[in-house]
């Protein structure tokens, strides 16, 4: 039902609750966003220390992704089965206690490990802070809650980049580490001044189905992070394995998708002969509810996808470091910060509905506005006016969706909206890496095949003797280009040409990729319009107790 402006402020008795439990909860996400990037930027430290390849780092990342999403609805089931609380403690504790081994690692295997270990208790924390929010805030307190939560995740980020980055160059990497395991004491302490959550007893977990589910979130993550380099469709020679000369990610994807369809069936037939799931498909019972989240799906993947995108550029074209990247990004990680703080404000003016459309239209703004100005000298004035916007829309649309889904839920679903959202957020992102990726390098073999043949500047034989191979194009910098043929009879009239195809065909794939997301932004308009089209009647903050 409909409520006019300001109508849930009707009462200045009512005392609101205590701002503890989300304290908790925003540093225990920046706990675990914080140690994630901080691996990411501490790698040429570990690479170096460890003395293994930087792959090495990118699969412990990988493993610690991945037993996240593959068991975060398991994790859900497990705080409810026996207590919120005690299992966000225990998890919180060995998360601590993994970041310690981190921070020891003295080989490849033991950070492979701990990462592993780190993901996996995540899967019992990320369900754990929904519910503390849904348990402890109502009304405008809640939906200011749902922001902060997600402003944790940028704000992370980029304290990463400045005190990783900082510990890095100066005292060592493994000094990042140390801090999160400070942190994480800090948190478990602060934790027992969290009103518990009783455990619901009756609760049977559904084993059968947290295997399927796990089984198809690892076969889908595998499938779609080794698109790129194993094939869409055809097995490339990098790939580990082929089957008739069909791509394995290919093979993975489908035996996924097979395995999520039949989790959902399962699901279903449990439900219908009353027995436990492992998730509660009320969370998605109704047409809002399923709109909301492909609407959420969809941002993740634009977003994660422009994320992926807009370092490239960077890198590869206009040539900057990882850390000069980093930092040239920060306006688009704070916009994502200040729009999902500030987007509650909006709630008891627009619905859901409106606030989503205009919040696409944004981020399809901010990405046209990228992909029209980008060139090889890219003015610093629109990288920062093109990320601002791109991350103001996208940081109100994240909140906003969140938000909406634990709103309409009851408050004893609170654990299955939380892990619903973070398996829609991590599956979603690794997606859109992907097909971005994938995505980008096919524009630039098709743009840089028609520029090759039948070039008169550049011969056959050239291309035969620098090792070019049309079906393996990538993006490469012109000074590694430059140098590849130099060892070649290649002129200089020769390396000129093919630095000037190298240059705009780059540009135009980047251009091409920046548009399509655009694109797919403004199609999200449509989900979009099926989310609620009322302000929501807030709840009143309940009376603490003593006060009248």
């Amino acid at each position: 039902m409909s409520v006019k402006p300001g109508a849930a402020d009707t009462s200045a008795a009512v005392t609101t609750a205590s701002w503890l439990p989300l304290i908790v909860v925003v540093l225990t996400q920046i706990q675990a966003s914080f140690a994630v990037n901080a691996l990411t930027v501490s790698m040429a430290g570990i690479t170096t220390d460890l003395d293994t390849p930087a792959t090495s780092v990118g699969t412990a990342i990988t493993a610690g992704t991945f037993a996240m999403a593959a068991f975060i609805l398991l994790g859900a089931k497990i705080g409810a089965r026996y207590g919120t609380r005690l299992v966000f403690q225990i998890a919180v504790a060995i998360h601590g206690l993994a970041m310690a081994a981190v921070a020891l690692s003295q080989s490849p295997a033991m950070l492979f490990v701990a990462q592993a270990a780190s993901g996996a208790v995540i899967a019992l924390i990320a369900p754990a802070l929904t519910v503390f929010i849904a348990t402890n805030f109502n009304g405008d307190q809640q939906a200011k809650a749902i922001g902060y939560l997600a402003a944790a995740i940028p704000a992370a980020g980029v304290l990463a980049l400045l005190i990783a980055g900082s510990f890095a160059t100066t005292i060592g990497w493994r000094y990042s580490f140390a801090l999160v395991v400070a942190l994480a004491v800090v948190n478990l302490v602060l934790s027992f001044r969290v009103k518990p959550v009783p455990p619901q007893k009756d609760i049977t977990i559904d084993w059968a189905g947290a295997a399927l589910a796990a089984v198809a979130v690892i076969l889908l993550s595998f499938g779609f992070s080794g698109l790129n380099s194993w094939g869409v469709i055809l097995a490339t020679d990098a790939a580990p394995f082929s089957v008739i000369g069909v791509s394995p990610a290919a093979i993975l994807i489908v035996l996924g998708t097979i395995c999520a369809q039949g989790f959902f069936q399962w699901t279903r037939s449990r439900k219908a002969q009353n027995k436990p799931q492992l998730f509660n498909l009320d969370v998605l019972k109704t047409g809002a509810e399923r709109a909301t989240t492909i609407c959420m799906a969809t941002m993740m993947f634009v977003g994660t996808a422009a994320n992926f995108l807009i370092p490239l550029y960077m890198q590869i074209i206009q040539g900057r470091s990882s850390l000069q990247t980093s930092f040239s990004i920060i306006p688009y990680t704070l916009s994502i910060f200040i729009a999902s703080t500030v987007v509650a404000r909006l709630y008891k003016t627009y619905s859901p509905r409106l606030i989503a459309r205009a919040g696409f239209v944004v981020v399809a703004a901010g990405l046209i506005l990228l992909a029209f100005t980008i060139r090889g000298d890219w003015h610093q004035i629109f990288v920062v006016i093109g990320l601002i916007t791109l991350g103001l829309g996208q940081g109100a649309i994240v909140a906003l969706v969140f938000n909406t889904l634990l709103t309409a839920a009851p408050k004893e679903l609170a654990g299955d909206v939380g892990a619903w959202r973070g398996l829609v957020h991590n599956m979603s992102g690794s997606v859109g890496i992907a097909v971005a990726s994938v995505f980008a390098v096919g524009i630039l073999g098709t743009l840089v095949s028609s520029q090759l043949i039948d070039n008169p500047t550049i011969p056959a034989s050239l291309k035969v003797e620098s090792g070019i191979n049309l079906d393996q194009v990538n993006f490469v910098p012109n000074d590694q280009l430059v140098v590849t043929l130099e060892n070649t009879s290649a002129t200089q009239a020769q390396i000129d040409e093919a630095i000037r195809i190298n240059t705009e065909a780059r540009l135009r794939a980047l251009r091409t990729s920046l548009l399509v997301l655009a694109g797919l932004s403004l199609l999200a308009i449509i989900p979009a319009g099926r989310m609620p089209n009322e302000v929501p009647a807030l709840e009143e903050p309940q009376p603490t107790k003593g006060k009248k």
